[in-house]
C-alpha cells in the first residue's frame, strides 16, 4: 500500500484503478478496516491501493468531500467511480472496484 500525499497524488491518480482509503491514526474503525485493506492489496496487485491520512492531507480530504472516515474512494482513469464509508468486508471492497 502506498501513502498518498499532496506531493504524489497527481502521479497516483494516473493509474488505471486506484482504491484510496481516507483514514486517521486516531480513528478506531480505520484501524479495524486496515487488515482487510492489506488483504485486498495483496490479492489484487493490479489495483493501486493508497492510504490518505486526513490529518496530513486535509486538502485532499476536502477535494473528495470526505465527511466520515474511513471512506474508500475508487478512481478509474483519474475519475471517482465509487465511494463507501465505514468498515466493509473484503467481498464488499471487491464489489466496490468492479
Amino acid at each position: 500500500m502506498l501513502a498518498v500525499t499532496n506531493a504524489n497524488f497527481e502521479e497516483v491518480k494516473q493509474n488505471d484503478t486506484v482504491l484510496l482509503d481516507f483514514w486517521a491514526t486516531w480513528c478506531g474503525p480505520c484501524r479495524m478496516i486496515a487488515p482487510t485493506l492489506e488483504e485486498f492489496a495483496e490479492k489484487h496487485p493490479e489495483i493501486t491501493v493508497g492510504k490518505v491520512d486526513v490529518d496530513q492531507a486535509p486538502d485532499l480530504a476536502q477535494q473528495f468531500g470526505i465527511m466520515v472516515i474511513p471512506t474508500l474512494v475508487v478512481l478509474k482513469n483519474g475519475e471517482v467511480v465509487n465511494k463507501s464509508t465505514g468498515v466493509i468486508s473484503l467481498s464488499a471492497m471487491e464489489d466496490l472496484v468492479k
